[in-house]
C-alpha cells in the first residue's frame, strides 16, 4: 500500500529532497529525539526527570526537542495546576508507534559498540569526540 503526501498528492519518497518525509526523517533520527522517545517509552515523565535521565542534553535542546515532538503529535504535554506548576510528558499513540524501531536501534548500538570501535581503530579512524 502506497502512502501519498496529502499536500501534494504525490507518493511519499524519503529519497526525494522535496518530500516532507525527508524533514521528518531528520527530526526522528536525531539523537535527542531517539533518546527522549526511548525514555518516555518507560512511562510519563516530568521535565526534570527527563533532563536527569538523558545525560548531556542541555535544557535548551530538551525544551526545543520536546516542543517539536509535541507539535508533530508524538508527545502530549500536561501542565498540572499546582504551585509551582508540574509539567509531565507522555507518548501519544503515534509516539508509541516509534517505540519498537527506536528500541531496536538502541539495542543494536549497545550490542555492536565494541565491534564498531574495533573497526574504527583498525581503520585508523578517530571520531571527533575521541579527540576531545
Amino acid at each position: 500500500m502506497r502512502t501519498y503526501v496529502e499536500s501534494s498528492g504525490l507518493p511519499a519518497d524519503v529519497y526525494s529532497a522535496k518530500c516532507p518525509t525527508r524533514q521528518m526523517l531528520d527530526h526522528i533520527a536525531g539523537k535527542w529525539t531517539v533518546l527522549i522517545v526511548d525514555a518516555l517509552a518507560e512511562g510519563t515523565m516530568r521535565y526534570t526527570d527527563l533532563h536527569h535521565r538523558i545525560e548531556g542534553i542541555s535544557q535548551k535542546m530538551l525544551t526545543q526537542t520536546l516542543r517539536r515532538l509535541e507539535a508533530d503529535g508524538f508527545v502530549v504535554r500536561t501542565v498540572h495546576p499546582t504551585v509551582p506548576p508540574r509539567v509531565e510528558y507522555t507518548l501519544t499513540d503515534l509516539g508509541h508507534s516509534l517505540r519498537v524501531p527506536i528500541a531496536a536501534l538502541r539495542e543494536w548500538i549497545e550490542t555492536n559498540v565494541n565491534r564498531i570501535g574495533s573497526a574504527r581503530r583498525g581503520a585508523g579512524v578517530r571520531h571527533a569526540e575521541d579527540s576531545a
